[in-house]
């Protein structure tokens, strides 16, 4: 469902009325396997949920998969796609080192994540998001660019 469906779910302050739907997607440095371990996936999915609650975001899909993370949130506060980035990576790895210290072993500077990301704000196709992070689990995921065309 659409902002555009939800109108009592709108942000309203001032001059501005609307939510942001974002597709966000990020790897760990060297894209090494660091998520496959069960706990640690979970915990880092337990802890982006707690994020999106404390930053008043829904989380619209939600996938951690062994070597990056794909998340589609909406956000009733205007708020630049690259600053949700970094609360949501900065965050994770913060409380994911604080949980499993054993990973400092592959990450001695504790630089968990990659400098990069792909973001996106989502309009009209918001359902053709969430079912390409929905499909993830897929062991021969489409590439993004043939996905995106």
């Amino acid at each position: 469902m659409n902002c555009i469906d939800l109108d009592r779910e709108l942000y309203s302050h001032n001059h501005i009325k609307g939510c942001w739907e974002h597709h966000i997607e990020w790897c760990p440095k060297y894209r090494y396997n660091v998520l496959q371990k069960q706990s640690i996936r979970e915990d880092c999915e337990a802890i982006l949920y707690q994020i999106c609650a404390e930053q008043e975001w829904k989380p619209l899909e939600l996938a951690v998969m062994p070597d990056h993370v794909h998340v589609v949130i909406r956000t009733f506060k205007p708020m630049s796609p690259s600053e949700i980035t970094f609360r949501l990576k900065g965050r994770t790895a913060h409380d994911l080192f604080k949980k499993h210290p054993n990973l400092e072993k592959r990450y001695p500077r504790k630089h968990l994540w990659s400098r990069g990301s792909f973001q996106r704000t989502v309009g009209t196709d918001l359902e053709t998001a969430r079912k390409y992070v929905r499909n993830q689990q897929d062991i021969h995921q489409k590439k993004l660019d043939v996905w995106a065309s």
